[in-house]
């Protein structure tokens, strides 16, 4: 992408703040919000007139740390895989509170995704005969796990920037959006534009805009031990929907990753850090510290590639009964393989255990479970429209793909798939809007300024605030209170008494001590006042559910409840209140049906 011309593209500056006009403002520059903004312009829309913002330098988004593959049915090793079984193992890991039609939309579109990344120039891993290698993932009946290495994240988006600069999309990095702007008219509320403030120079910015995309990432950041970095993934595109009046869906379920790094053995600033499933893929094995492979007990068939969650609560329940290691963790090991297969097929993670000390070659690392997804988000339609017209939800921001736990490899397989029908859809309605030539509204841009302006003197009034509370400080305790009591094992009591925390931190937040608009304090309670409200969902969500079902664990109901089969919705109520509500839920195609009844499952033992 092209970085914006201040000076140009219908800018112009005003005393407080400066106003973009666009046509779609993207906001998120990892995969999602690449992969749509390739797609405006492929069909037809002016690259001139869309913006691609984020939150971090340009190219430095969390696409990058997704290590192990993208699953698509390329049949490549396994040719009897196809898109419908591609889906039928995405309902069961799901627990079939997965949309079928958002799961079939992805799983159609993949193997053609692929190809095309391909034909960009992705630097794929490859076979002896120079196809797309593909390797086994957890919980996935073939391989169909398309890699680049373990670093297939960061080699797709820059894949994708690529085609994205060939284009000339601009792009504008270091923007923190702070708000949408919406208008309530016959047809229900609409999008206007957003607002944002510029974290380089501490200017705002008022982005008046025709369609906005959120494709800003999830929320698994708000918990202690976590595999993000701690500036992503905090919240803020779910928060931002649901602040514009959106419903979201389904956060109560967060995947808890089985391997995360144990930052007592290998430093705090890896704690949490995500040791990739491509590790277990490729044969490694979990010992605990009796030196038993503990998963012959919990799942002897699929062993450690059976679900992340099956996975995770097994690793915890090692640890919680003691047989885990003097550091909090289990050992992951692949040293049966030889030395050169493991720096072929996993070099990132051979490097960094390597700088650490250790020789994967040679001896086990140390894992733990971490908070790494959130299967929730904004509940979109099958073009990934929201509630609110105009505005789009997309990646990780959106839900309904994944249901009640997440199968790997689909995270990237969702940003491609999602980026390019949603880019279909925005294209459609723009050259509609261009057929009718309808004129501009007057009301639209004298609304868009008046509710701007109201919202920056609040963003005015928070920055250099004197109050009594470190928002930095407030957020980690938000993390604490999360990881205690909706972490992987939770019920009602625990629950309850996490929603009586999180109203005490709320009222701290209402007195913070901040800096300025560039100063890190002002970021951080920008990060507190979205996090808030999706811990809420979270904690309110988890305590509707009284089930268990894929990553949602209740102690206190451990049987899965089939008239729970429904998705939770909040939406925010007129006095700002928290309105719950459910959702059925649809039935798949006869194609993927047939996939379903025919039972495909791994034989892990196929590894061996």
């Amino acid at each position: 992408m092209d970085e914006i011309d201040r000076r140009d593209g219908g800018t112009s500056r005003g005393a407080d703040y400066e106003t973009v006009d666009l046509g779609v403002l993207v906001i998120g520059a990892g995969a999602a919000g690449a992969r749509t903004a390739i797609e405006l312009v492929d069909r037809g829309v002016d690259a001139a007139e869309m913006l691609v913002v984020g939150k971090r330098s340009h190219g430095d988004a969390h696409t990058t740390w997704a290590r192990g593959g993208v699953n698509g049915a390329l049949g490549t090793h396994d040719p009897e895989d196809d898109w419908t079984i591609h889906a039928a193992d995405t309902l069961k890991e799901g627990h079939f509170l997965n949309d079928p039609a958002k799961v079939e939309a992805v799983t159609r579109r993949m193997p053609d995704l692929l190809q095309e990344l391909d034909d960009w120039g992705m630097a794929y891993s490859r076979t002896p005969d120079g196809e797309i290698d593909q390797r086994y993932f957890g919980a996935q009946s073939f391989r169909r796990t398309a890699f680049a290495g373990d670093h297939t994240g960061e080699s797709m988006l820059d894949t994708l920037v690529a085609q994205a600069q060939a284009r000339s999309i601009p792009y504008r990095e270091n923007v923190f959006v702070t708000r949408l702007v919406t208008d309530t008219g016959e047809d229900g509320d609409r999008v206007l534009g957003a607002v944002g403030v510029d974290l380089d120079t501490g200017e705002f910015v008022v982005f008046d805009a025709d369609v906005v995309v959120l494709a800003a990432g999830g929320y698994t950041s708000l918990y202690e031990r976590h595999s993000s970095r701690d500036d992503e993934n905090t919240g803020d595109g779910p928060a931002l929907a649901y602040q514009a009046g959106a419903r979201i869906l389904d956060t109560e379920f967060v995947q808890f990753h089985p391997t995360g790094m144990v930052g007592a053995r290998y430093g705090e600033e890896w704690d949490g850090r995500l040791v990739t499933e491509a590790v277990r893929g490729e044969g490694g094995r979990l010992y605990n510290s009796d030196g038993e492979r503990f998963m012959e007990r919990y799942s002897p068939d699929q062993m450690e590639l059976d679900a992340r969650d099956v996975v995770a609560r097994a690793i915890a329940r090692e640890i919680a009964e003691g047989r885990g290691t003097e550091h909090g963790g289990v050992y992951l090991d692949i040293s049966h393989r030889e030395r050169e297969f493991i720096r072929e097929r996993l070099p990132r993670m051979y490097e960094r255990f390597a700088d650490l000390g250790v020789d994967m070659a040679e001896e086990p690392v140390e894992v733990a479970p971490t908070a790494h997804y959130g299967m929730g988000g904004v509940r979109v339609d099958d073009d990934g429209q929201t509630d609110v017209d105009g505005l789009y939800a997309i990646g990780e921001t959106m839900g309904g793909v994944h249901g009640a736990n997440r199968l790997g490899g689909n995270s990237l397989a969702e940003t491609l798939a999602f980026g390019q029908l949603t880019g279909e859809a925005i294209a459609e309605r723009l050259a509609g809007a261009a057929d009718r030539d309808r004129p501009a509204d007057a009301r639209d841009a004298r609304v868009l300024r008046d509710r701007a302006e109201r919202h920056l003197t609040d963003l005015g009034r928070l920055a250099d605030g004197d109050g009594t509370y470190d928002p930095e400080t407030l957020f980690d305790d938000l993390r604490a209170l999360l990881w205690e009591h909706a972490g992987i094992l939770r019920d009602e009591q625990s629950l309850t008494a996490g929603l009586d925390r999180l109203a005490v931190l709320r009222e701290r937040a209402s007195d913070l001590a901040v800096g300025g608009p560039t100063s890190r304090s002002f970021e951080f309670a920008l990060n507190l006042g979205f996090a808030l409200d999706v811990a809420e969902t979270i904690l309110r969500g988890a305590l509707r559910r009284t089930e268990s079902r894929g990553a949602h664990a209740r102690t206190d109901y451990p049987e899965q409840d089939s008239d729970l089969r429904r998705n939770i919705v909040v939406r925010r109520d007129s006095v700002g209140g928290m309105q719950l509500d459910t959702l059925r839920i649809g039935e798949p195609s006869e194609a993927v049906q047939d996939a379903l009844d025919a039972g495909y499952e791994l034989d892990y033992h196929q590894l061996e």
